[in-house]
């Protein structure tokens, strides 16, 4: 696993932090970031992503909402709604490729959420993809009490 997708967990983790106390100590995070990555390039990566999100997240958060039509993202599981944010902010701030950006967020999400969180992950991101032809023409597929990303969000690992 390259040192950036291992960045990307660790930036997950911090983003289920912040989502659950917006004012947690972002010099704590730095702190933990240094402790867990040595390459400072690792870490600058981790900083502006983090910083991006928190910068963006009322934007990244209202086209979230107007892809998934049937998914309130306050109804979201904790951990799909920050992976979306995650991939949606690389593929529109970071010049990250698409493919790229909604793979690792699709592992990600597959590692760290529910058993359809990779499957939710993948359709909203690549409905979000500016290059993508399904963008704006199709919708998140109706909530299903047996198919819910969210039927998980109890059992997620932080």
């Amino acid at each position: 696993m390259s040192g950036r997708s291992e960045a990307r967990r660790f930036i997950l983790q911090m983003l289920f932090l912040l989502d659950q106390n917006p004012e947690a100590d972002t010099q704590r995070i730095d702190r933990q970031a240094a402790l867990e990555f040595r390459d400072p390039q690792l870490r600058n990566f981790i900083r502006r992503i983090l910083d991006g999100i928190r910068l963006q997240r009322t934007k990244l958060d209202q086209q979230i909402r107007q892809t998934a039509h049937n998914w309130r993202l306050e109804r979201m599981a904790i951990t799909d709604r920050n992976v979306l944010r995650l991939g949606l902010y690389e593929m529109l701030h970071e010049g990250r490729p698409a493919p790229v950006a909604i793979n690792e967020a699709v592992e990600i999400a597959r590692e760290f959420g529910s058993e359809n969180s990779a499957a939710f992950v993948n359709g909203i991101l690549d409905r979000l993809n500016p290059h993508s032809r399904s963008t704006k023409t199709q919708t998140a597929p109706a909530p299903d009490e047996n198919t819910s990303p969210d039927a998980g969000a109890q059992q997620e690992h932080g």
